[in-house]
């Protein structure tokens, strides 16, 4: 049997400064590392119909690991969905106190911070409660899917970049961000501090991205999925733009994008163009695992090849750079270096699926590619996941 996980959040009023936040890194550092992945070795339920349950359904009906059913605070509003049929799905009332006591619970909502979930639902009887991703985490060797990732110990070069990093951050709030995400991948920490929420709406679009667009953005979505932040972008610049590229390697994907941006790229006035490939360091081909939505991605594991392009031979005059590739942002970047460097876009970069994101993948964004620019670090859901990289010019602050 898999230990349970306990999750108390440790609150803090204010975010910390420099100084607060090398104090705190070192808290994180020498505290005892104990968590880790968790197998499946009992009766599992899913909690949450959402898009993370709709993922974790077919994630474990890939590996061929059977769950009973859906619990769900309001399983109202999924019972008529088509994706759910022959699937139960009931409010944690409903199940027998017996599943309770006996069963493993998958949280599958990153919305709200974990405790937020499971204190009532451990009031209720439920004992044993872990978040989805760190079941993904244990089942790595024959799936990809690993957003869960333990970081481990940290060692010293871990800490001389971390300390790098948030030296470097723009404010106190990316400060308390990077910390928050630290604490939960090392020690699964839950970190609340009350001046820097964690917003869920904004991914992408923070305040600072959007008082420096302008009207003639060349907005590079790499890893569009269906669509969704292309979507986001033209109606903050109210359809104002010169141009939008849309690259998305997985075939389903793309037939989907495709179709969510017609009635757009239909329109005279709208410059849209989908393209179907990776963008990473080196021109060719890779390994990649297809048909899992927004988390296909590179693998070893892949069934399939899709054809890697580099940015810089696209040679698109970017302004504006959307990264979020599953664990593949850091060969984009050094497949982008001379587009950045020409054309000094905004980037917004995911940094959550691999353990690069711990440093790493700041520190290549930060003294690899850019001067003069203000680096800020949020997160937009929780446990661990929805960690995103700004890097916005200073000479843009105006816009």
């Amino acid at each position: 049997m898999g230990e349970e996980l306990e999750v108390t959040p440790v609150k803090y009023a204010q975010s910390p400064d420099r100084k607060a936040a090398r104090l705190l890194l070192h808290e994180i550092a020498n505290k005892p590392v104990s968590c880790e992945p968790r197998k499946v070795d009992k009766p599992l339920l899913l909690y949450g119909a959402g898009d993370l349950g709709r993922m974790a359904k077919g994630y474990l009906d890939s590996l061929g690991i059977p769950f009973l059913f859906v619990v769900d605070a309001s399983p109202e509003l999924h019972r008529e969905d088509p994706f759910w049929t022959g699937i139960k799905i009931l409010s944690p009332q409903e199940v027998p106190d017996e599943l309770r006591e006996s069963a493993l619970l998958a949280i599958c909502i990153v919305t709200v911070p974990f405790d937020k979930v499971t204190s009532p639902l451990k009031a209720q009887g439920w004992v044993d409660v872990v978040p989805f991703y760190d079941i993904a985490e244990a089942y790595v060797d024959v799936h990809p899917l690993s957003n869960g990732w333990f970081s481990g110990t940290l060692n010293k070069n871990d800490i001389i970049g971390i300390e790098s990093a948030l030296y470097r951050w723009e404010d106190d709030a990316s400060r308390a961000h990077h910390l928050q995400f630290i604490a939960w991948r090392t020690l699964r920490e839950e970190w609340i501090f009350d001046d820097a929420p964690v917003t869920v709406n904004n991914r992408y679009f923070i305040p600072e991205v959007l008082s420096a667009l302008h009207n003639n953005e060349v907005f590079v979505d790499v890893g569009a999925h269906y669509g969704e932040v292309v979507i986001h972008f033209l109606d903050f610049v109210k359809n104002r733009y010169e141009k939008v590229y849309a690259i998305e390697p997985d075939n389903a994907n793309l037939t989907k994008l495709q179709s969510q941006l017609k009635e757009f790229a239909a329109s005279e006035s709208t410059q849209i163009e989908s393209l179907n490939c990776a963008i990473g360091a080196v021109a060719g081909k890779e390994a990649f695992y297809p048909g899992l939505g927004y988390v296909s991605q590179f693998s070893k594991l892949g069934q399939t090849e899709v054809e890697v392009k580099c940015l810089d031979d696209l040679s698109v005059p970017a302004t504006f750079i959307k990264l979020h590739i599953e664990g593949w942002e850091d060969n984009a970047i050094s497949g982008s270096l001379e587009t950045i460097r020409a054309h000094r876009p905004i980037l917004t970069i995911t940094a959550y699926h691999k353990r690069n994101g711990l440093w790493a993948l700041p520190s290549q964004v930060m003294v690899c590619c850019l001067d003069n620019y203000a680096f800020y670090f949020r997160l937009h859901s929780w446990h661990g996941t929805g960690a995103v990289i700004y890097a916005i010019p200073r000479e843009r602050s105006n816009c």
